[in-house]
């Protein structure tokens, strides 16, 4: 990751977490604005920049915070919510869904936490009282990859170790886990993997870890007593699915007991209209666009519906068949 230019909100030039930033990039050029969205994405940057340098902002997020998930999203019964801490990524996954929905690749960095803690705190005191509500962090960017530069994750430790019945979650493909072994762990912060079998991560999980990195990295977590979740998606389509997953499912369960993983969600591959586009001029020669995807009622571009209950039901019946509980799989994003 190559930073070029810096550019920080005036309202937040002067603030602890700014200034921790800050000293990360100490030979960076620094440019005080009124505020980000003057200057991200106002001019349309291609997407594939990324690889070459990108830019960063340090903000305050302001407007809606904290954001009610749609529905399957996660597990059942329970209200859910995603909070913006950050946007975009340094990974380069070729379904990424970023590629279509911000005009530029460079970061964001929110730094105002105690007023994303304190409508999380309205949430779950004030909106569901007698509910288990969830949070979840990376909807749109890796909950870890720049932890060690942003070091928001102290504070929603602290947070939630004062709200039990609330739920975190840190969704993540990174192995940059020193901030978390840092932290103790508390069973309502859950630390959860996107994991593919090795073939298809190599191929489509650009400058990610491997998975097996990703295996062990969940392996240290998990035997500190971190709380650990699985996400199979996007499953794709190919020849050898079945053999494929049955392989990472048996590599899983040997470093992480069935009963310490907290839930597996598991989703087909899907674009919404705009990053469908954005991967047929990102990544033209990629083999996920020979697929027969057709456009389905919530106006995603999908598999056919049979295909993707096909590939659901086997990775599920897959699961379930080394010892994974039932009531532990759900599928996300998918009536």
């Amino acid at each position: 990751m190559k930073i070029s230019r810096i550019f920080i909100e005036e309202q937040v030039k002067d603030h602890p977490r700014t200034l921790k930033i800050l000293s990360r990039f100490s030979a960076v050029s620094v440019t005080v604005i009124r505020k980000v969205e003057d200057v991200f994405g106002r001019v349309k940057k291609p997407y594939l920049q990324k690889r070459e340098t990108l830019n960063l902002f340090v903000g305050r997020k302001e407007g809606t915070v904290v954001k009610r998930a749609p529905d399957a999203y996660g597990l059942k019964e329970d209200p859910h919510y995603y909070f913006v801490h950050a946007y975009n990524c340094i990974y380069e996954c070729e379904y990424c869904y970023l590629q279509g929905y911000f005009h530029s690749p460079d970061l964001v960095f929110f730094i105002n936490h105690e007023e994303i803690g304190k409508e999380m705190v309205r949430l779950i005191e004030k909106v569901h009282p007698e509910k288990t509500v969830w949070f979840h962090a990376g909807e749109f960017s890796d909950s870890l990859a720049l932890s060690h530069i942003t070091d928001e994750w102290p504070f929603y430790f602290d947070l939630f170790s004062k709200f039990p019945r609330a739920k975190l979650e840190l969704r993540t493909k990174s192995v940059n886990i020193a901030a978390i072994k840092a932290l103790t762990p508390q069973k309502n912060i859950l630390i959860t993997y996107s994991l593919s079998p090795d073939i298809l991560a190599q191929k489509y999980d650009r400058n990610t870890p491997s998975i097996n990195s990703r295996l062990k990295a969940m392996e240290t977590l998990a035997s500190l007593g971190h709380p650990i979740g699985i996400h199979f998606d996007p499953i794709v389509c190919f020849d050898e699915v079945e053999s494929a997953y049955e392989e990472l499912i048996e590599k899983i369960v040997k470093k992480i007991p069935s009963e310490k993983i907290e839930y597996i969600s598991l989703g087909a591959i899907r674009f919404s209209k705009q990053a469908y586009r954005a991967v047929e001029k990102n990544y033209s020669a990629s083999d996920l666009l020979a697929a027969d995807f057709m456009k389905s009622s919530d106006d995603k571009v999908r598999y056919p519906r049979p295909l993707r209950l096909y590939l659901l039901n086997k990775v599920r019946d897959l699961c379930l068949s080394a010892g994974i509980d039932r009531r532990k799989i759900y599928l996300c994003m998918e009536s």
